[in-house]
């Protein structure tokens, strides 16, 4: 089923008691050699604090989804968790690489991150301290209004041969809808960021603020993804299994539940 409006109003919220945070994608971090792995609940507070730093730093990573009572990627979680310190949460868990580093919580990852990609502290309103944790699962509990309470569960699903790429921004509501169901089929997936980066990109698509033709900045991911597929709507799900690339948050959903998910109905085809 489409996402409902009281589900769209409720990621909404969400964004906007988040201030929005994870929009824009313009700090001059360097990209590194290989993706970041980042072991990440959908719903999960200090999950979405990392997730909005990586939009932020321009960062792309491979998200492995743990939902509740999900077993996919869990040997893989643990073996790194072994390496991580014992005093942190289970999730988020990032692995870098590049640096062989592993870690787990909202703090050491968003103060490794900065420092490793930046060079500097976290600027002020990503800061992993007390507030903006308490605020993360306040937003947390407006979009859980909108999803049914309860911590995203496991769903039955299939495993693609060939990861999924998900072209999205942290705040985007409608990316997030995408992200919850790909967290709860626990597909891993590679999240592209394409964070906006002028003010002329805020608004929709269709409706921005800047007029005439939208003109992305030079050299960045969104003139790569305008070159390739001759619009910057995000969010965009590439499945390289099946060669499609779909977008509309809806027609994604539809994609995901009627190729993986196990517990949905097949429509029958027509003779």
């Amino acid at each position: 089923m489409p996402p409902t409006p009281f589900e769209i109003g409720s990621s909404v919220l969400t964004s906007s008691l988040r201030l929005w945070n994870g929009t824009w994608g313009k700090l001059p971090s360097h990209t590194p050699a290989q993706e970041l792995e980042l072991f990440d609940r959908e719903d999960d507070a200090q999950c979405r604090q990392v997730r909005e730093v990586l939009t932020e730093l321009n960062l792309d990573a491979v998200i492995y989804p743990c939902p509740k009572g999900g077993q996919r990627h869990q040997r893989k979680r643990l073996q790194l968790q072994a390496r991580a310190l014992h005093s942190q949460p289970e999730l988020p868990l990032l692995h870098d690489p590049n640096t062989g580093k592993v870690m787990a919580g909202a703090k050491p990852i968003i103060e490794y991150l900065f420092a490793q990609y930046l060079g500097q502290a976290p600027h002020i309103r990503l800061q992993p301290g007390r507030i903006n944790r308490m605020n993360a699962q306040f937003a947390g509990m407006a979009r859980g209004l909108g999803r049914g309470l309860g911590p995203i569960q496991a769903e039955p699903a299939s495993q693609p041969r060939k990861m999924l790429s998900l072209y999205s921004f942290e705040s985007s509501p409608y990316a997030r809808l995408v992200r919850e169901r790909l967290c709860a089929l626990e597909l891993p997936y590679h999240l592209i960021n394409v964070g906006k980066q002028q003010w002329g990109e805020m608004g929709p698509a269709k409706r921005r603020l800047a007029p005439g033709p939208y003109q992305p900045l030079p050299g960045s991911k969104r003139e790569q993804f305008l070159q390739q597929y001759g619009k910057v709507q995000i969010p965009m799900l590439h499945d390289p299994n099946s060669g499609a690339s779909i977008f509309e948050s809806d027609d994604i959903i539809h994609y995901l539940e009627q190729t993986y998910a196990k517990n949905v109905v097949r429509a029958k085809s027509k003779a």
